[in-house]
Protein backbone atom coordinates (compact mmCIF):
# COMPACT_ATOMS: atom_id res chain seq x y z
CA UNK A 1 0.00 0.00 0.00
CA UNK A 2 1.01 3.79 -0.56
CA UNK A 3 0.62 6.69 1.64
CA UNK A 4 0.66 9.30 -0.30
CA UNK A 5 -2.28 7.23 -2.33
CA UNK A 6 -3.89 6.59 0.72
CA UNK A 7 -3.33 10.56 1.93
CA UNK A 8 -4.89 11.86 -1.19
CA UNK A 9 -7.92 9.73 -1.27
CA UNK A 10 -8.47 11.41 2.32
CA UNK A 11 -7.65 15.12 1.03
CA UNK A 12 -10.13 14.12 -2.02
CA UNK A 13 -12.61 12.67 0.35
CA UNK A 14 -12.58 9.49 -1.23
CA UNK A 15 -12.59 7.82 1.66
CA UNK A 16 -15.45 5.42 3.35
CA UNK A 17 -15.94 4.49 7.15
CA UNK A 18 -16.65 0.65 7.86
CA UNK A 19 -20.41 0.87 8.43
CA UNK A 20 -19.89 -1.83 11.57
CA UNK A 21 -17.01 0.47 13.05
CA UNK A 22 -18.88 4.30 12.85
CA UNK A 23 -20.78 3.37 16.46
CA UNK A 24 -16.72 2.53 17.72
CA UNK A 25 -15.41 5.97 16.47
CA UNK A 26 -18.14 7.59 18.19
CA UNK A 27 -17.41 5.72 21.20
CA UNK A 28 -13.78 6.59 21.35
CA UNK A 29 -14.31 10.73 20.47
CA UNK A 30 -12.72 10.24 17.69
CA UNK A 31 -14.30 12.94 14.89
CA UNK A 32 -13.50 13.05 11.06
CA UNK A 33 -11.57 16.24 10.86
CA UNK A 34 -9.00 14.31 13.90
CA UNK A 35 -9.27 10.91 11.66
CA UNK A 36 -8.49 12.89 8.71
CA UNK A 37 -5.64 14.94 10.31
CA UNK A 38 -4.12 11.64 11.27
CA UNK A 39 -3.92 10.24 8.01
CA UNK A 40 -2.58 13.39 6.43
CA UNK A 41 0.40 13.56 8.99
CA UNK A 42 0.42 9.58 8.69
CA UNK A 43 2.66 6.27 7.95
CA UNK A 44 2.38 2.84 7.42
CA UNK A 45 4.07 1.39 10.88
CA UNK A 46 2.26 -2.49 9.50
CA UNK A 47 1.27 -3.72 6.13
CA UNK A 48 -1.68 -7.04 6.00
CA UNK A 49 -0.74 -8.21 2.55
CA UNK A 50 -3.35 -11.56 3.02
CA UNK A 51 -6.25 -9.82 5.13
CA UNK A 52 -9.46 -11.75 4.04
CA UNK A 53 -11.20 -8.05 3.42
CA UNK A 54 -8.20 -7.45 0.85
CA UNK A 55 -4.80 -5.64 1.66
CA UNK A 56 -4.77 -3.59 4.47
CA UNK A 57 -2.39 -1.27 6.56
CA UNK A 58 -2.03 0.03 10.26
CA UNK A 59 -1.27 3.54 9.47
CA UNK A 60 0.00 5.88 12.82
CA UNK A 61 -0.75 10.04 12.52
CA UNK A 62 -1.77 12.68 14.69
CA UNK A 63 -3.98 15.24 15.25
CA UNK A 64 -4.08 18.42 15.59
CA UNK A 65 -3.44 18.24 18.99
CA UNK A 66 -1.03 15.57 19.20
CA UNK A 67 -3.02 12.77 19.59
CA UNK A 68 -2.04 9.37 18.18
CA UNK A 69 -4.22 7.18 16.41
CA UNK A 70 -3.85 3.81 15.13
CA UNK A 71 -6.10 4.27 11.93
CA UNK A 72 -6.69 0.43 9.84
CA UNK A 73 -7.53 1.17 6.10
CA UNK A 74 -7.36 -0.53 3.01
CA UNK A 75 -8.20 0.19 -0.85
CA UNK A 76 -11.09 -1.42 -2.14
CA UNK A 77 -12.50 -0.93 -5.42
CA UNK A 78 -10.61 2.20 -6.15
CA UNK A 79 -11.64 3.96 -2.52
CA UNK A 80 -10.44 4.08 1.07
CA UNK A 81 -12.18 2.37 3.45
CA UNK A 82 -10.76 3.20 6.79
CA UNK A 83 -12.15 -0.25 8.99
CA UNK A 84 -11.35 0.77 11.98
CA UNK A 85 -9.17 3.51 14.43
CA UNK A 86 -7.98 3.98 18.01
CA UNK A 87 -5.74 5.95 20.41
CA UNK A 88 -2.57 3.22 21.18
CA UNK A 89 -2.33 2.08 24.45
CA UNK A 90 1.11 1.24 26.27
CA UNK A 91 -0.12 -1.86 27.50
CA UNK A 92 -0.01 -2.73 23.67
CA UNK A 93 2.42 -0.20 22.13
CA UNK A 94 5.62 1.19 23.17
CA UNK A 95 6.16 4.82 23.74
CA UNK A 96 6.80 5.25 20.09
CA UNK A 97 3.79 4.09 19.32
CA UNK A 98 5.00 1.66 16.39
CA UNK A 99 6.56 -0.98 17.90
CA UNK A 100 4.33 -3.48 19.64
CA UNK A 101 5.05 -5.10 23.14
Amino acid sequence: MDINDIKEKARNSKYKISFTHTEKLRQRKIEIRELESAIFTGEIIEEYPADPRGPSCLILGYTQRNRPLHIVCGIIEGELLVITAYEPSFEEWKPDWKTRR
